[in-house]
């Protein structure tokens, strides 16, 4: 899984928990050419031992938690895998009445390490919060710090290889683990779920599940056009941004009438074909989170700052929740929560059926659509809320107990009331854990910080939702998947994975292909009730790497990055036979290469739905002065 970069100057010292028992064996790593995808990987370090329960350092009780913390330069991918050294450069990119294919120069990643300077609301380095890329800003709060995660440098063959394993994040409080699966607990459920089923297809990310409860599967609705090659539709400009900062620009949403992407202290809605701008909600502040869930009738949320940071003033924390109405254009409310006198600042939003749910180290809170607060921390509650995953089901981290011995409950909660159906207990020192799919219930956490890449995933843990027993837990080694998950502040901050049909798509880590300085990887399929692989598997083809974006249906939807000399492609994934049909093909001139490979599913917003493909940054930052023109986002579509 993909490894970050070396942690910056004013970050605390490496932390983390003791290593995996004496007596367990080494995991073998996988050969030059990729993984082993015949079988099941072999259980990760400290899978169910006995080993004597270690000695953890104390740890202080985290401070309210302040916004999160972005790079100065945004991480940037890589150019096409397999860039030769000698290719000739890009040209610049053409406006959008040019002839279909003109795309526009990409933005360069800063160099690995270098001290970043705080953005517009966000912590400084060595600050509480840090930032990681992906869906978006990471809202810290005074947990041990995690390292930006950078992309390799353009132009390197084999852009996606993995960095020294001492580059890893710093989770300073991580303890050892004793590794002994604990027991589900059942709850009498209080009634059925109200929630309706969201819209993964409009949402960032999609990694809801799509079965039907009885190991069935929905047919989908992408259907291949009669000719997949696609056109750049329209280009988004880089919003101005001064003194050299960089803003959060999370949040995308994609409905049949518009593309709606957060600017600075904004959300402007777009003509998905043309892109004029069809509508505008000001805000106070930057967005900090955006939910990637909508309702059946296109409504979202989001968390957004106050007022706008200044110098003086650089944060003035997460702590307006405003529900979007995506169809009209507008922001039907804002509400706050209080303890005591000060305004709780929150790390995470979410949204299942009509409840909009928010976490923090402060404890969690829940509103209807309607603004109804339905609950809020309670101050003598020994454990707190600290995240929710939405979509079908409404899911809880919720954290208890106290650095040295914490335990994590994955509750599934009625969405009106807050009150509990089911619950698993994780077992004691596993310091966090990230919602992957809600419905069927997928977890996935970094046991014994073990994973050694930063990529927050060493493990999944298949849950009955209904009686909180585990199903299966599944080992996934970061050398050899590269699924993503930020379960520190942002519990349902996975990407590059998606779950449906009872199983979990995984794609494997980039390996070489059989052409000069080429990468290819593949995607893989578990069964979520045995833990074990299926036996499918879907190469991306020479030259490219295969990233899942989301479940439709039955079928997956996939994002193949392109090589230097081709375009990148949306293709669609049988759920049954693994047949795969190409629904967009993107150009294969250099300036469209060179806009496309300067986004990626790693480090980028990605939507698609009905022949349309977004591609969008998650920061903004001060134009560069060696290129004429920097975007926001970019659109593709068929005919």
């Amino acid at each position: 899984m993909t490894q970050p970069p070396p942690p910056p100057p004013q970050q605390p010292p490496q932390g983390g928990g003791f290593g995996p028992p004496q007596d367990q064996p080494p995991q073998t790593p996988p050969p030059a050419a990729g993984p082993d995808l015949g079988k099941s990987p072999q259980p990760g370090y400290g899978y169910p031992q006995a080993p004597p329960a270690p000695q953890a350092p104390q740890a202080p009780q985290a401070p309210q938690t302040p916004p999160p913390a972005a790079p100065q330069n945004p991480p940037q991918p890589p150019a096409g895998y397999g860039y030769p050294q000698g290719a000739p450069a890009p040209q610049p990119l053409q406006t959008p009445q040019a002839p279909p294919g003109y795309g526009y120069p990409g933005q360069q990643p800063g160099p690995y390490g270098q001290p970043q300077q705080a953005p517009y609301g966000q912590p400084g380095y060595g600050q509480p919060g840090f930032g990681q890329p992906g869906y978006g800003q990471q809202p810290g709060y005074g947990y041990p710090q995690q390292t930006m995660q950078h992309p390799p440098q353009a132009g390197q063959p084999g852009g996606g290889k993995k960095l020294n394993a001492q580059m890893l994040i710093i989770v300073a409080a991580v303890v050892a683990i004793a590794l002994i699966i604990g027991g589900g607990v059942w709850y009498a459920s209080s009634g059925k779920d109200d929630g309706k089923k969201d819209d993964t297809a409009s949402s960032s990310g999609g990694t809801g599940g799509t079965d039907d409860g009885n190991g069935g599967t929905t047919s989908g609705k992408e259907k291949a056009p009669s000719d997949p090659s696609a056109k750049v539709l329209f280009q988004v400009p880089a919003p101005e941004v001064k003194n050299d900062s960089t803003v959060v620009v999370s949040g995308s949403w994609l409905t049949d009438k518009a593309y709606v992407k957060s600017g600075i202290a904004r959300i402007v809605g777009y003509d998905r074909d043309k892109g004029g701008e069809l509508w505008k909600i000001p805000l106070a502040g930057p967005v900090c989170q955006a939910s990637r869930h909508v309702t059946d009738d296109n409504l979202t949320a989001v968390l957004y700052q106050p007022a706008m940071p200044t110098k003086a003033d650089p944060s003035h924390g997460c702590s307006q929740i405003a529900l979007i109405d995506l169809d009209a254009g507008k922001r039907l409310w804002t509400k706050t929560v209080k303890t005591g006198d000060q305004l709780i600042n929150f790390d995470n939003i979410t949204l299942s059926g009509k409840t909009v749910a928010v976490g923090s180290t402060s404890g969690g809170a829940a509103f209807d659509v309607s603004g109804k607060l339905l609950w809020s921390p309670k101050p003598a509650d020994s454990c707190y809320d600290a995240g929710y995953g939405g979509g079908d089901k409404l899911v809880a981290v919720r954290k208890c107990g106290s650095y040295d011995q914490r335990q994590l409950h994955i509750q599934t909660i009625d969405p009106k009331s807050g009150k509990v159906i089911s619950e698993y207990k994780m077992t004691e020192g596993i310091e966090y854990a990230s919602i992957v799919s809600t419905n069927p219930l997928v977890v996935a956490a970094d046991v014994g910080d073990s994973a050694g890449d930063g990529s927050g995933i060493s493990d999944f843990f298949s849950i009955d939702g209904k009686t909180g027993k585990l199903r299966t837990r599944i080992s996934a080694p970061g050398e050899q998947f590269a699924a993503r998950c930020e379960g520190i502040t942002r519990v349902e901050a996975c990407n590059l994975l998606a779950v449906g049909n009872d199983r979990l798509y995984l794609p494997t880590e980039e390996h070489d292909g059989t052409g000069k300085y080429s990468q290819t990887n593949e995607i893989v399929a578990f069964d979520l009730a045995t833990g074990k692989q299926t036996g499918q598997r879907a190469d991306a083809g020479d030259g490219y790497t295969i990233s899942p974006l989301r479940m439709d249906g039955g079928n997956l939807i996939a994002y193949k990055r392109p090589p230097y000399d081709k375009g990148g492609q949306v293709v669609s994934i049988s759920g049954a036979g693994f047949k795969e049909t190409t629904l967009l093909q993107n150009p294969a001139t250099d300036a469209v290469r060179d806009v496309e490979t300067s986004m990626s599913p790693e480090y980028s917003e990605f939507l698609y739905a009905d022949g349309h493909l977004f591609m969008s940054k998650v920061y903004a930052s001060k134009r560069s002065t060696v290129r004429d023109k920097e975007y926001l986002a970019v659109g593709f579509g068929t005919s």
